[in-house]
């Protein structure tokens, strides 16, 4: 008798290369987490270490970390991150890819905690956990399919309407931000700057995406797109875009506290590419209903696992404040009264004004 799994189609090859280039990708976009977190803390550490033996720091215009060893391994760290990240764009969707960059924020806190003993607190432990916890959910419901197989493609797919009024939006928002929002309250307002940082962003991604495509089919010898003038057009957008970014976000982090900057950027910029991303390649016209809301609820899982590492590092909490919350309520009761009578006595006593010692002890017990 034939077995009732007889009947079922075999997945074809390209349903085989799709899901090998989607391991691929995930693959580079964990291994840049990684190299980008770790390259935070080496470079610190050489920081660290020249400023015990006298050189001049950086922040005070010292360039002596160019002599030093452990500063380079931290940059170029940085470099094979980069470079990681930017490959993973080739394999896998912008979705997925783009908010696992996170996860480099947990490896800078876990190694700041273990080599720089920078306290993490039980804020920034219950963020780290969320962290890998919506990661995890991002990966298993993110879309597995490739968006775009060639450069031709992908000609058409910048035609497309929907997709060009995204573009002249966001080049539309981002020069009256620059222009007049900018000037005038980019130093009041956390958003502004970070919302045309995140905006130019949102474009470079899919620029990016795009120049890696070309690189990896030109490289595996598909085709040769370096013929074309797309490849070219693309590097001038990427290099002009990555210099609008650096610069504003450089202005954000100027005037304002980085534990703001950091989780704000991370929402801002990474709704916008996964919104460019959706536009651009239609990555989830093929996906389920339970897989987009599993992808975008495990995107909200990291939001709120930036802000906990991020927006409360700096408060003093630890797992002996929460057993002290655990405690009988007799024990909460008592304990409270007394601090009430001790804040009231305080209180009493900056009315009445400063202690008189011909009082006496007659004075405390009126």
């Amino acid at each position: 008798m034939p077995s009732p799994k007889q009947g079922a189609q075999p997945p074809s090859i390209d349903e085989l290369y799709m899901e090998r280039d989607f391991y691929i990708g995930l693959a580079l976009a964990l291994s840049s987490s990684i190299f980008i977190g770790s390259s935070f803390i080496i470079k610190k550490i050489g920081l660290m270490r020249l400023s015990r033996v006298g050189s001049v720091r950086a922040s005070a215009g010292g360039f002596g970390y160019l002599r030093d060893w452990i500063w380079w391994a931290g940059l170029i760290c940085m470099g094979v991150g980069e470079a990681a990240n930017f490959a993973a764009y080739a394999f896998a969707p912008a979705s997925l890819v783009t908010p696992l960059g996170a996860l480099s924020v947990i490896v800078a806190a876990v190694m700041a905690s273990k080599f720089l003993k920078e306290r993490l607190n039980l804020l920034g432990k219950l963020g780290c956990f969320l962290c890998i916890v919506g990661s995890t959910i991002i990966v298993i419901h993110s879309p597995k399919e490739g968006e775009v197989e060639d450069l031709d493609l992908l000609i058409n797919m910048l035609q497309d309407p929907t997709f060009i009024t995204y573009v002249v939006l966001i080049l539309s928002l981002s020069l009256f931000i620059g222009c007049c929002i900018g000037p005038r309250y980019g130093h009041k307002h956390v958003a502004v700057y970070i919302l045309l940082c995140s905006a130019i962003g949102s474009l470079t991604v899919m620029s990016c995406k795009a120049l890696g495509l070309a690189l990896r089919d030109t490289l595996s010898g598909k085709s040769n797109d370096f013929g074309m003038w797309l490849p070219y057009f693309l590097i001038i957008v990427t290099v002009v875009f990555v210099g609008i970014q650096v610069n504003y976000l450089n202005k954000a982090l100027d005037i304002f506290n980085t534990s703001i900057v950091t989780p704000i950027y991370y929402v801002i910029f990474t709704t916008l590419v996964i919104t460019a991303s959706a536009i651009l390649f239609k990555e989830w016209r093929h996906m389920r209903a339970e897989d987009i809301i599993g992808d975008l609820c495990g995107f909200f899982v990291v939001i709120v696992a930036v802000i906990l590492l991020n927006a409360f590092r700096e408060m003093d909490i630890s797992l002996s404040d929460v057993k002290g919350i655990m405690r009988p309520k007799r024990e909460l009761l008592h304990s409270s009264h007394k601090g009430a009578q001790y804040e009231d006595y305080l209180n009493d006593s900056e009315e009445r004004g400063p202690l008189k010692p011909q009082y006496g002890t007659n004075y405390l017990n009126a």
